[in-house]
């Protein structure tokens, strides 16, 4: 080391962990393995029957009114599931009723139970002879077999992800800053708005976009309910797996490809805009 000054050079730095550039370019290849080049062949695949040929495939009825039933179906689905996750978020964090403990763990419900499971048993409850299904009926209203059946389960697999972002960050903001606003004469729909919400919003938008990003590709928890009607209440994945059923995988492809490029360019925007408002509203307070 007296050596290395003496020469006017810096002592190099010993690594952290010994090993970690194998172990990082190890996790390099393992990730280029298993995720970019099945990507790669996801977004090589469309293209072998030419340009004109994907376009048709893309273009036609079926596959538009399924690409836009499975993004409109997320993206509703998704908002809901941000106001009602911070609310249950709220719930456990602030009032913690009798029982708390347990729904907090039933939370998780979604995560641990098999898609095909939680199709039945949403189908089954929402049929139009199911335990809420068949009031709704007598009401004029039906649930499984359309869009809002596709809604209906599409919040339940994307509620535990909102719950789960915001919980943490709700958790670790102090009391004291809703004491201090209701001091200075705050209301509770102010301190909620101008106190909470700022605070909260990056988890929010982080919920959103997890439970829209789930929303998009979900598959078996929604074909028992949706009724998989084309152009009414066929989902986009439904439409890829008969496209392979049909051989035709390179329309199967093309689909998937699309719905991954839109699902990516939704996904950023969700993040430019959680970084970005906080800024905004900082500048402008």
């Amino acid at each position: 080391m007296r050596v290395a000054l003496a020469a006017g050079r810096r002592p190099r730095t010993p690594a952290i962990i010994p090993g970690a550039l194998p172990a990082f370019g190890l996790t390099l290849f393992w990730v280029g393995l298993l995720v970019l080049l099945p990507l790669a062949a996801l977004a090589e695949r469309p293209w072998e029957n030419g340009a004109p040929w994907l376009l048709a495939t893309l273009t036609t009825p079926r596959t538009l009114a399924a690409l836009r039933l499975s993004f409109g179906c997320a993206l509703c689905a998704a908002a809901v599931t941000t106001l009602l996750g911070l609310l249950l978020a709220w719930v456990l964090e602030r009032v913690r009723p009798p029982g708390w403990r347990m729904l907090d763990a039933l939370i998780d419900l979604p995560f641990a139970l098999p898609t095909a499971v939680a199709g039945i048993t949403l189908a089954t409850l929402y049929a139009p002879t199911g335990w809420i299904g068949a009031p709704l009926a007598g009401l004029g209203f039906r649930i499984a077999g359309t869009p809002v059946g596709i809604g209906v389960a599409l919040v339940f697999v994307g509620l535990p992800f909102v719950v789960r972002t915001v919980l943490p960050v709700l958790r670790d903001l102090p009391g004291e800053l809703e004491e201090a606003a209701a001091t200075l004469g705050a209301r509770r729909g102010q301190i909620a708005l101008r106190v909470l919400l700022p605070a909260l919003f990056p988890a929010l938008a982080t919920g959103f976009g997890l439970a829209f990003a789930r929303g998009v590709g979900e598959y078996g928890s929604v074909i028992f309910i949706a009724g998989n009607k084309p152009m009414v209440s066929e989902i986009a994945p439904l439409l890829i797996v008969i496209r392979l059923s049909e051989d035709d995988y390179a329309g199967a492809a093309g689909i998937g490809l699309l719905m991954l490029v839109t699902a990516a360019l939704c996904l950023m925007l969700v993040t430019l805009l959680r970084r970005r408002l906080p800024a905004m509203r900082g500048v402008a307070g």
